[in-house]
């Protein structure tokens, strides 16, 4: 799609801009017209194309089939184009508006645009500096780009236009700490306070964020959502909105509004639709120019996904299905902060939850609310630790506990203990992988036997970006990169080819949602030898691997070769 200046043969036009000649040298527009209008335009400080078709020199539509022919670029009606569709963010708003341009795709490292002028060698330059990413031109008519710019524009401005309003523009105090809880709480009713917060958790959940970040600088205020596991920049208001917002969101999550000193933690609902109710989790930290709050998205319809929309793989499923299924033990879900282990709690939890069971689980806190289940908040300034809410649990007559995390050797022996009096104990782990879990418990102070005869299965994760089905591409990788990032040699076989991330309107960046990595492994007899004998994680390791246990990077080129994420992707998130 490369751009190719059209020859000019008339000399005298040389000092008028590209789009004039063009139109000369296509008979379209005689040299003195030309000549006038760009005069009028240098004259009255408009661009030369809006001087042109709002005289009717030229019309919108006979340009653009000029321009499409006389530059090679392909030619589009935006009449066919559904705005909601497009990109977002990959271009400033400012940018798109000064030169009447609109993002219409992101292929490999270029941006398809829709101009009018594909002379404009200034908007070139400027688009390639701002998103660091070359330009592919489309044609457009200038009347329907221009409106279809300024919708746009209008769209992303209203929110922040109406916060800087009377309200903020001269009283940038937060609600003071001597005021009472009704002068505080009216504070931040205000209206726009109100309207950008909701404006914020109703996009956040159409995005399928997983956080909300409203971070506060000197002279900056901005707003990021985590979407897939990465943080994207999404809003900028005024800082002047950085308190009333911080006490309009402490109010409804029923913190304290005049306490700025000390982190907070709390949680909120929103209803959406007559009968779906988002849970957030929110959490206020104090920095140097403001309070930074982080709301954790927890949509309970997560957990009824299903085990099968996890991502496991039949063998794993089989394993973790016939683990949840036994009377008693303990099954420990492993992984880092993020990883999805919640999630497969959860999910696990709602397959068990049948109402000729007790299930009670503690947290810190609860994330998921699941009808049916007896869930406790930890709340360690009041004495309900984990270790003290176990106990509790021992004398309700529970069938299956879950411990949101082992972090300690109480809670560790009182869990182990459960699994070894007839009770199913789910819990969770901050370790690496499986092997290492069960080291991990004996560094803790466990004793060997303790662990092998309570832990009957254990389950490491990550989450891994999903490739976009509608713009992912096949990729040619050398069979050394392959063999060196883990396959095997009968996998290289030809019958199928990685994938690689594009980029369309309907994902972000070629990724859209994610898909879990897993390894699953369960404590068989020989593993329960080397834990009496007290064995290293590498022994382990290399006996649930005869065993036929995937590691976290086999099970993530199992992904790669289903076209379900890029290697790239794998090798970043596992990590071996």
């Amino acid at each position: 799609m490369a751009a190719a200046e059209p020859l000019v043969k008339d000399s005298s036009s040389m000092a008028l801009p590209g789009l004039a000649r063009a139109l000369i040298s296509a008979g379209k527009l005689p040299a003195k017209t030309a000549e006038e209008i760009y005069q009028r335009s240098l004259t009255g400080r408009s661009s030369f194309i809006a001087e042109l078709t709002g005289t009717g020199a030229v019309s919108a539509a006979d340009l653009a089939h000029t321009l499409s022919s006389a530059f090679g670029a392909p030619l589009l009606d935006l009449d066919a184009i559904d705005p909601q569709r497009l990109p977002k963010d990959l271009l400033d708003t400012k940018l798109c508006l000064a030169y009447r341009i609109v993002v219409l795709a992101k292929r490999n490292n270029r941006l398809i645009v829709a101009t009018a002028d594909p002379s404009d060698q200034q908007a070139v330059e400027k688009i390639k500096f701002a998103s660091q990413m070359g330009v592919d031109w489309v044609i457009a008519e200038y009347d329907k780009l221009s409106r279809m710019v300024e919708a746009a524009a209008v769209s992303a401005a209203e929110t922040i236009d109406g916060i800087v309003g009377a309200e903020f523009e001269f009283d940038e105090a937060a609600v003071d700490a001597n005021e009472t809880p009704d002068q505080a709480i009216a504070e931040v009713e205000d209206a726009p306070v109100v309207r950008f917060l909701h404006k914020m958790l109703l996009d956040a959940f159409a995005m399928r964020a997983s956080d909300i970040h409203f971070e506060p600088y000197e002279h900056q205020y901005r707003v990021r959502f985590r979407i897939d596991g990465e943080l994207r920049e999404i809003a900028s208001p005024p800082p002047v909105i950085k308190d009333k917002l911080a006490s309009r969101i402490k109010v409804i999550s029923r913190l304290d509004i005049s306490e700025k000193r000390v982190p907070q933690d709390g949680k909120m609902k929103l209803k959406i639709g007559p009968d779906r109710v988002i849970d957030f989790r929110v959490s206020t930290l104090p920095t140097l120019f403001g309070e930074k709050i982080v709301i954790r998205i927890l949509d309970p319809s997560s957990a009824k996904l299903g085990i099968d929309a996890l991502g496991y793989d039949a063998v794993e499923k089989e394993r973790l299905l016939s683990a949840i299924g036994r009377p008693y033990g303990m099954v420990l879900v492993t992984g880092p902060t993020g990883s999805g282990k919640t999630v497969s709690l959860y999910t696990c939890l709602n397959l068990l939850n049948k109402p000729g069971v007790n299930i009670a689980t503690a947290e810190d806190p609860s994330e998921i609310n699941l009808p049916g289940v007896n869930q406790v908040n930890v709340n360690e300034k009041a004495g309900l630790t984990f270790a003290a809410a176990l106990r509790a649990f021992l004398r309700q007559d529970p069938d299956i506990i879950m411990v949101g995390e082992i972090r300690d050797l109480e809670t560790a022996d009182i869990s182990i203990k459960a699994a070894q009096t007839g009770h199913l104990v789910l819990s969770t782990l901050h370790t690496n992988d499986a092997p290492t879990t069960l080291t991990r418990m004996r560094n803790m102070g466990i004793a060997p036997f303790n662990i092998a005869s309570s832990v009957i299965l254990i389950t490491a994760q990550r989450l891994a970006r999903r490739l976009c089905m509608v713009c992912r591409e096949p990729l040619d990788i050398p069979r050394e990169a392959l063999l060196d990032a883990g396959f095997k040699e009968e996998d290289i076989d030809g019958s199928w080819k990685p994938y690689r991330p594009v980029g369309c309107s309907a994902c972000n960046g070629g990724y859209k949602g994610r898909v879990g990595i897993y390894q699953v492994m369960p404590v068989s007899e020989e593993i329960q030898k080397i834990i009496l004998r007290d064995g290293s994680a590498m022994e382990i390791a290399r006996q649930s691997e005869a065993e036929g246990v995937r590691s976290l990077r086999q099970s993530g080129l199992q992904k790669v070769m289903q076209g379900l994420t890029s290697l790239e992707e794998v090798v970043a998130v596992t990590n071996e």
